[in-house]
């Protein structure tokens, strides 16, 4: 590494004072963010399929075998993202990169020339692990390439990324079921990723690493049981004609495997050689950012998976009604993050979360005045309403929570950051459908309509998430913008080793 011996610094570090990227670092972020594109846009393109695969002769599945196509991603998801930290520290992100959409191309391959059912499941298993790595690889990359002065922005653009990106998968695969086959939903992405696959090649660095943590063979399935069992226990809550063992089991084996997780976290972590490195918790503002993008999450995943039902079932509109009343909110989300970004930069969190957080509050409370007779315009409206508060509250949460830690834990830090959305998502959706089932169920055995009841059983959810979102509100005037170098205790650690040993060697006779 060439240093420059007038300012002293890396050359392959950004500049804080140019506030440019070092080269190359344009094209690399330009990578991984169409890749984290492709794969994000897949993760939702089934959603729309699920009828085609059950007409399909040669998979002979029911609906419910069929839902396992999307259980199964987001189980894979679950456990694979908490080990993210772990492989960026062990791993270069060249090779890391490689493996990612590697895995994504084979599991697309895989899925689009499945013979049978079980392989169609596998195919969406391994795309899973792919994609399950690029986002933490994707947000680690801009911490570290990225000047303090200018993370907002490309902090912004990966929000529009994750918001334009999950609701273009099911438009894009309505498209292509209405003019081929369900197998084209993989074979379209599959030369898109194994493209950018080359390029990430071509361009990642391919170091070699200072430190690599060992495997701690204990590690692993604990965090397989207990994220994995936590977020498909969550996906039981509300679900019919199950066992009745099995989502307390789900759930306690999810909570048991989690505590033991931490536990052994906390150890393994004093020789840095921990899965998932809890220390930045040690950090108030990462701990903060985390705690409302939690709130957050919980919220949007349960208004998305409860909206459709609200519009289909109680409102009497059909699914592309339904597509298009969700749709311009996403993408005015992912319009305004790039905008929100900037003004980060410029302003701090404050000015732009607290007002964010209050919109949300706003949308919130306006959807617990549906009615069977309100207009489709005027939900649409209040949907644009809720993902404008979104769009003003993740960019800078993204920026906080990373920027408040020292370079040896952006890994970690985009790992839980990535581990909060999966288990906040699945949260937020048990909670959403259960109230709404819950006071359905009880409405329906006193005579009142179906669709009436549905409806006032979703008033009561999104009741509860606006009285649950006034802590993230309360939590965002504790925000503040991070110091441009966070002191790096790894680094401090390593000097006073070095200046004890050299002292103890000059006292040596």
């Amino acid at each position: 590494m060439q240093i420059d011996t007038q300012n002293e610094r890396p050359t392959s570090q950004p500049d804080p004072a140019t506030h440019r990227l070092p080269p190359g670092g344009a094209l690399i972020i330009a990578t991984l963010l169409v890749s984290a594109f492709v794969v994000i846009l897949n993760e939702t393109a089934m959603n729309v399929a699920i009828s085609t695969l059950i007409e399909d002769p040669v998979l002979a599945i029911d609906e419910r075998a069929a839902q396992w196509l999307t259980t199964a991603f987001m189980l894979t998801m679950a456990v694979v993202i908490p080990a993210t930290g772990w492989l960026m520290a062990r791993f270069s992100k060249r090779t890391l990169y490689v493996a990612a959409m590697g895995a994504f191309v084979l599991g697309s391959m895989i899925a689009g020339f499945a013979p049978s059912f079980p392989l169609l499941l596998l195919g969406r298993v391994v795309q899973a692990s792919g994609t399950a790595i690029v986002f933490p690889l994707l947000m680690t990359t801009v911490m570290e390439l990225v000047p303090p002065a200018r993370r907002g922005a490309f902090m912004g653009t990966i929000s529009m990324v994750m918001s334009v990106a999950p609701a273009l998968g099911p438009t894009v695969s309505g498209a292509i079921l209405q003019f081929a086959s369900w197998r084209w939903i993989f074979f379209g992405v599959a030369p898109l990723a194994l493209l950018m696959l080359l390029v990430g090649a071509r361009n990642l660095s391919g170091a070699p690493l200072a430190h690599r943590p060992r495997l701690d063979g204990l590690s692993v399935p604990l965090a397989g049981f207990g994220f994995g069992g936590l977020v498909y226990g969550l996906s039981l809550i509300g679900a019919q004609g199950l066992p009745a063992w099995q989502l307390p089991v789900a759930l306690g084996a999810g909570a048991v495997s989690l505590t033991a997780f931490v536990l052994r976290q906390r150890r393994l972590q004093r020789t840095d050689d921990a899965l998932l490195d809890l220390r930045t918790f040690r950090h108030p503002l990462f701990t903060t950012a985390v705690l409302i993008m939690a709130f957050a999450m919980a919220a949007m995943f349960g208004t998305l998976i409860l909206l459709p039902l609200v519009l289909q079932d109680a409102l009497g509109l059909e699914p592309l009604q339904v597509g298009l009343i969700t749709m311009p909110g996403a993408l005015l989300t992912g319009v305004l993050g790039p905008v929100v970004g900037n003004l980060y930069d410029r302003w701090g969190p404050r000015p732009l979360v607290i007002p964010g957080g209050i919109v949300v509050m706003a949308a919130l409370l306006l959807y617990t005045t549906l009615q069977v007779s309100t207009p489709w315009w005027l939900v649409l409206i209040m949907q644009m309403v809720l993902m404008l508060g979104f769009a003003f509250t993740f960019p800078p949460l993204f920026t906080v929570s990373l920027g408040s830690l020292p370079k040896h834990l952006y890994g970690h830090g985009s790992a839980i950051v990535g581990t909060v959305q999966q288990v906040a998502g699945a949260a937020g959706t048990a909670a959403f459908v259960t109230i709404m089932a819950t006071r359905q169920t009880q409405l329906v055995a006193e005579g009142v309509a179906s669709g009436e009841a549905l409806l006032e059983g979703a008033r009561a959810a999104f009741m509860g998430a606006a009285a649950l979102w006034v802590f993230g509100v309360i939590a965002t005037f504790w925000l503040r913008k991070p110091a441009d170098d966070v002191p790096d205790e790894r680094e401090h650690r390593d000097a006073e080793r070095e200046q004890a040993t050299t002292a103890s060697g000059s006292a040596a006779p």
